[in-house]
């Protein structure tokens, strides 16, 4: 019988430890450390969702590392005090958090602080504030900014995403006033309802009417970069960022932009898997990536400590290649040798590398201008283009993708036949492929196109067309525009997808991708402003000189 080699770890364990800021607020936390004399460096996580959140924390490979390990909650949750403001106070607080752990008796004056999602963005706060004694960085799947990337995205609000989180820190604030004796009942009775049923309440309209807290009202009253999202901008300078950073993101999280962002900003090991928001397994919507394709089998959990202890040896860049199904070490990201490919648009639903007959190619510059409309003498001397209209009433539903939505299962790559069965979704399609095609990096749709409304948004989708028929997804992006004709850019953010032989590339066309982006009324102002009576009828139509670049790697 095999028998292993181990001696047991004795653990200090301190439950609700008092840890005072600038401001006099007691923040608290759980410290675990070596029960031996030390001195020790610290791993530091941070969290607004309460104790449960602590579970996916590294604690035991930390203590395994020789890390004393702290979990602290932010303020205004959990059992810290004060006010919970989302991102304005974690980097004063993270930086008087690493002091406080620095002048412990068993600290060696080192701490690492680590983190996903807003746990990250609250270590790249603190690094930013540029607290003596931080040394290292982990941040996995977290925005690069407040505004473009989390709450918007291409000038569309990410409406899903946005209100989900607002309804659940709402919930998570209400809990925390009412351990504090607050009476909440009237909150949580305004609450429960929206709470219960998000699908009714994202097709509310004026989106100011849902009762989703204080935020949401900030959130939807600023849908362009103005001064209260540079304020917020502030809280995240990269450029005051000196310690080391380790990016990690998935293929379909609904931050890989800014994963990839941060990671051009600050440098560093990038570690880019097939995975979703919060998850790294080996599944992800509708297709399972096999075996080796979960961090486990990456090794990556050891690469981290590695990493928090100034020990990592592996790639600059790691990504998971989709398709092959492998993992393969780069130099660089992006790519340098891969090829940017222009396929385009045609009219009648061919996707394809040949630019549509008698069509003057489109200039990169200039995108988002307007060009005005389209003439009778131009029609007549140019390919016809392809029209649909767009109903607000009933927009495209949302169907797989990077997405954090109360419905889990919605989520990843999906299978797209129903939703192209719709007149309001245009598909342009290649012929099968003879050999496989690599597309690895940064892409986007260039769109010529004319709009009916006074506002509009263009959504693309870049799809996997099985021999079998299924169409799953890959990649999508939006942007909202008040320029009735001209060129657009959208911005599908990066993919690494080998296409493989038989299989064709797709491309789907659209004015919405609800509710992941909230529906554009098509008169001129917000959703949140608008009523169902507000919403117009919009007739869009698409140029075949518009194009998707591809990034082709030659294999």
């Amino acid at each position: 019988m095999p028998k292993l080699n181990r001696t047991p770890l004795s653990i200090v364990a301190e439950h609700d430890t008092p840890m005072p800021v600038r401001d006099g607020t007691i923040l608290r936390g759980d410290v675990y450390r070596p029960a031996s004399d030390g001195p020790f460096p610290a791993l530091l996580v941070r969290t607004p969702y309460g104790a449960g959140s602590f579970l996916m924390a590294p604690r035991t490979p930390a203590l395994e590392a020789g890390f004393a390990v702290v979990l602290q909650h932010c303020r205004g949750r959990g059992s810290s005090d004060g006010e919970f403001r989302p991102w304005l106070d974690e980097g004063d607080d993270g930086y008087d958090t690493v002091g406080w752990i620095t002048s412990q008796p068993w600290s060696n004056g080192e701490v690492a602080a680590f983190g996903m999602s807003y746990l990250a963005g609250c270590a790249l706060q603190a690094a930013a504030t540029r607290p003596p004694g931080l040394r290292a960085v982990v941040a996995s799947m977290t925005p690069h900014d407040f505004y473009d990337g989390l709450k918007y995205h291409g000038g569309a609000l990410a409406l899903g995403s946005a209100l989900n989180w607002g309804l659940l820190q709402t919930m998570l604030g209400l809990t925390h006033g009412m351990e504090a004796g607050e009476d909440v009942g009237a909150g949580f009775g305004e609450l429960l309802p929206v709470l219960g049923d998000q699908a009714a309440a994202v097709r509310t309209l004026p989106l100011r009417d849902i009762p989703a807290g204080p935020w949401w009202s900030d959130w939807i009253s600023h849908p362009t970069r103005d001064a209260y999202w540079e304020g917020l901008a502030e809280t995240l300078r990269h450029d005051r960022i000196e310690v080391p950073v380790m990016h990690v993101g998935g293929w379909f999280d609904l931050f890989l932009a800014g994963t990839l962002e941060n990671h051009r900003r600050l440098g560093g090991p990038l570690v880019i898997g097939p995975w979703s928001h919060g998850s790294n397994s080996t599944g992800t919507g509708r297709l399972d990536f096999g075996f080796f394709s979960s961090a486990q089998a990456a090794m990556l959990p050891q690469r981290q400590m590695d990493f928090l202890r100034g020990e990592d040896t592996g790639p600059a860049v790691k990504i998971f290649v989709m398709g092959d199904n492998v993992w393969r070490d780069e130099e660089e990201w992006p790519l340098s040798r891969a090829v940017p490919t222009r396929y385009y648009l045609h009219t009648g639903g061919l996707l394809s590398a040949e630019p549509p007959s008698d069509t003057a190619p489109l200039s990169d510059a200039g995108l988002s201008m307007d060009v005005g409309p389209s003439t009778d003498a131009e029609s007549s001397t140019h390919p016809a283009p392809s029209i649909f209209t767009f109903d607000p009433r009933d927009p495209v539903p949302t169907t797989g993708g990077p997405l954090l939505l109360p419905d889990v299962t919605n989520i990843g790559p999906q299978d797209q036949r129903d939703v192209e069965l719709r007149p309001d979704v245009l598909c342009f399609t290649t012929e099968a492929l003879a050999s496989d095609v690599e597309v690895t990096g940064r892409l986007s749709v260039t769109l010529h196109a004319e709009t009916s409304a006074l506002s509009t948004d263009w959504t693309a989708k870049l799809v996997d067309v099985h021999p079998d028929g299924r169409a799953m997804s890959v990649i999508d992006g939006i942007v909202r525009t008040s320029v009735r004709s001209g060129v657009h850019e959208i911005d599908l953010v990066a993919t690494s997808q080998v296409f493989k032989t038989g299989h064709r590339v797709r491309v789907e066309i659209s004015s919405s991708n609800f509710p992941r982006f909230d529906r554009n009324p098509g008169n001129g102002r917000t959703s949140a402003d608008s009523t169902e009576a507000d919403l117009v009828l919009q007739r869009q139509t698409v140029f075949p000189d518009s194009y998707i670049t591809l990034p082709i790697v030659p294999r």
